[in-house]
């Protein structure tokens, strides 16, 4: 099962350093990790996306929380939350397939931020089910490029 992370750490180097090799060191993977200070200079959060059981998610949360620098650790997968995640996409495309694109792009409520004779760079923001989505939809233009922030999360209320 996914499980969705979020870590407030001290703002200081060395802590991401610290945490991935938490992960490593016992053969975890980590598929998004997301990282960048808070309204408090010495404070940043990291949201961790990885997947487990639920021993192996305990087994994390109670090592992390062992790690000096990290203030709180909080498995937001059963909290209500919001979460989203930042995808640029150049897409190939002709003076056939333009119209096309662009019509998918304003359906999912995305944006092109750069126009080339035979690219177009999309910029969509969302959940990971929009995200997938529209990613799967511009495989058959033709993905040239793709870069993906990973998910940062907050909990509601």
């Amino acid at each position: 099962m996914e499980h969705v992370i979020s870590c407030l750490v001290e703002n200081k180097s060395g802590v991401l350093s610290r945490v991935a090799g938490l992960f490593s060191g016992r053969g975890y993977n980590i598929d998004t990790l997301c990282v960048a200070p808070t309204q408090d200079a010495n404070v940043s959060r990291m949201t961790i996306v990885c997947r487990g059981d639920d021993r192996i998610i305990e087994q994390i949360i109670k090592q992390l929380n062992k790690l000096i620098d990290v203030i709180k650790v909080t498995d937001m997968t059963a909290e209500e939350h919001v979460e989203r995640e930042l995808v640029l996409i150049k897409v190939a495309c002709t003076a056939a397939t333009r119209a096309d694109i662009i019509q998918l792009v304003n359906v999912f409520r995305a944006r092109i931020i750069d126009v080339d004779l035979k690219t177009l760079t999309v910029e969509v923001v969302g959940d990971s089910r929009k995200v997938e989505a529209l990613i799967e939809l511009m495989r058959s233009f033709g993905i040239r490029e793709l870069v993906r922030t990973g998910r940062v999360a907050i909990l509601r209320g």
